[in-house]
């Protein structure tokens, strides 16, 4: 990684928080209306271990979740992909499940499996991101070229050559694509659970702390939290699309 793609980042970060605290400084604005990025300091200070604590409750139910959903998201992706006729009887399914607000799927699924806090947190999660992955395959599978196919079936090819040689190498564009917003959709689905359907674990239940409290710097804080570790995951995904890839990035010209 060079050091421009380090610094911009860093820099558009700083500016963001300069312009936030300028916006609430002009506008005279209490914290218990809108929190500064001054504020978020002492509150960080003041509950460090419940930070780490419930923040590593929150990460790790989102990884976990979002791990199912690009391994449900890749194979629903490839029946779809390689199958008109499950296409055309899937895609109709998908679209409509995934337009149902996942926020009315939280009270359904606690109240399916009361008392199991971990597995339906993981289940919002994995519900909400797996939607970009299975169709992000399903496209890139669908538009590989009939000529490939061909030439290596002539030539002896299996379909499971023809899959890891071809179709997989031309999917990982668009699936990595896919992953980096399946990432921020995990954390939303995560913290769904956490809040609607509180049980005192992870980010959302200090948030809903917070609000219960009226602690207004908490719950910003607690905000900045949630964006820093979907940041996170989000390079994480980026060193993967670099490693493998990489090959189809192309440098833009100026």
């Amino acid at each position: 990684m060079s050091f421009r793609q380090v610094l911009v980042p860093i820099a558009a970060i700083v500016i963001f928080g300069l312009f936030w605290e300028f916006l609430v400084w002009v506008n005279d604005w209490p914290n218990f209306v809108m929190a500064s990025p001054s504020d978020l300091p002492p509150a960080y200070a003041r509950y460090w271990e419940l930070f780490i604590v419930m923040g590593w409750q929150t990460l790790w139910r989102t990884v976990v979740g979002l791990i199912l959903a690009i391994i449900f998201g890749v194979l629903l992706g490839m029946v779809m992909g390689f199958s008109k006729l499950m296409r055309d009887a899937l895609y109709p399914l998908l679209v409509g499940f995934n337009a149902i607000p996942k926020a009315t799927l939280v009270p359904i699924i606690a109240l399916l499996f009361v008392g199991q806090h971990n597995f339906n947190t993981v289940m919002i999660a994995f519900l909400i991101s797996f939607f970009p992955i299975a169709v992000s395959v399903s496209i890139g599978l669908s538009t590989l070229e009939p000529e490939y196919r061909d030439i290596l079936r002539s030539l002896g090819a299996s379909k499971t050559t023809i899959f890891w040689k071809i179709a997989l190498p031309k999917t990982l564009p668009e699936f990595f694509g896919a992953l980096k917003v399946a990432v921020t959709l995990a954390f939303i689905g995560t913290n769904l659970m956490e809040i609607v359907s509180p049980h005192g674990r992870g980010l959302g239940a200090l948030f809903d702390s917070g609000k219960t409290n009226s602690d207004y710097p908490l719950m910003f804080a607690v905000l900045i939290a949630l964006a820093l570790m979907g940041i996170l995951l989000y390079y994480v995904v980026v060193a993967l699309e670099k490693t493998f890839a990489g090959w189809a990035e192309r440098s833009p010209s100026y």
